[in-house]
């Protein structure tokens, strides 16, 4: 081996670089994008039973309020 082939492998580097930065970064949007609509999923529940409203994904699927007196 001379040393061409560190040349050429040396080369490699930078694309390998780049490619596994992109990778972190997608990744770590990815994650922060389902936590975030986890969150708001959570909180939207909260919120429709502290103001008693009907899960919209229930059987009639009006949404409307339980105790509309």
């Amino acid at each position: 081996m001379d040393s061409g082939f560190w040349y050429e492998a040396g080369s490699l580097l930078p694309p390998v670089a780049v490619g596994l930065v992109f990778w972190f970064v997608m990744r770590a949007l990815l994650r922060s994008d389902r936590n975030e609509r986890d969150a708001e999923k959570a909180a939207e529940k909260e919120y429709r039973l502290r103001h008693g409203i009907d899960d919209p994904d229930a059987a009639d699927g009006t949404g409307t309020a339980r105790n509309s007196s």
